[in-house]
């Protein structure tokens, strides 16, 4: 991890908190990463900024006066997919669930260490400007790749030069940390995926993280490509339909 007086990012990020001393400590922390910082407090001022600037990475608590986190995360997801991290104060699941079916890719929970943050952050950013899989990873598929790096299963085209994806020849929006998660399945169709493989290789967890990402990522990821193309292996994990 590069230290604070070497900037490891250029990124710019939004960042909605209503806690006036954890807003500016945090805000602080990230342009002495390097981050470019625009902080709000409330879901409000945050949902404005949002619309008036484009922003590489959102990260919005859960409490919020005015609009909270998880229906600003909601608002975005309407026009955007670009990377959302929830922060959560509560460690009970209830707003980690909320927040990952509103459409956020990640979470941390209060009180967070600014390295843990900027790793998490890292992470999205990384998937964000992910890169095409390679063709000894399509080969490894058992797919029909076709010109262009075009995989094809069935009625779902996953073109990886050009990070679309399109059903029955209509576009699905996906956010990057859902395309990745498709790559990785893609990459391994009909092979039983686990829990702590797809948050190693897709969230890049270097730890056992918490599986509840990857489930809801899987649902969202269901209701856009068919809910009957990636299998629950009970006791497992996941599988790709073939």
């Amino acid at each position: 991890m590069s230290s604070p007086d070497s900037p490891a990012s250029t990124a710019r990020v939004l960042l909605v908190e209503d806690d006036d001393l954890m807003r500016r400590s945090f805000a602080v922390a990230l342009e002495r990463y390097g981050y470019g910082v625009r902080a709000v407090a409330d879901g409000l001022a945050g949902l404005e900024a949002f619309r008036e600037h484009d922003f590489d990475l959102l990260i919005l608590d859960v409490m919020l006066p005015g609009l909270d986190g998880i229906g600003l995360c909601r608002r975005v997801r309407e026009t955007s997919l670009v990377p959302v991290l929830m922060m959560s104060a509560r460690g009970d699941g209830l707003d980690v669930v909320a927040g990952l079916e509103a459409g956020a890719d990640d979470y941390v929970v209060k009180p967070v260490e600014t390295y843990v943050l900027v790793a998490r952050m890292r992470s999205l950013l990384r998937r964000a400007t992910y890169a095409p899989v390679t063709a000894e990873r399509e080969a490894q598929a058992g797919s029909r790749a076709t010109a262009g790096d075009v995989l094809e299963f069935g009625d779902l085209r996953i073109d990886t030069a050009g990070m679309e994806v399109f059903l029955s020849g209509e576009p699905v929006a996906l956010t990057p940390t859902e395309l990745k998660l498709l790559l990785e399945f893609a990459a391994h169709p009909g092979i039983v995926l686990e829990r702590h493989t797809l948050l190693r290789n897709v969230w890049e967890y270097g730890w056992d993280g918490d599986s509840r990402v990857v489930d809801l990522c899987v649902q969202r990821l269901r209701r856009k490509v068919g809910r009957d193309r990636i299998e629950t292996v009970r006791g497992f994990g996941y599988k790709f339909r073939r």
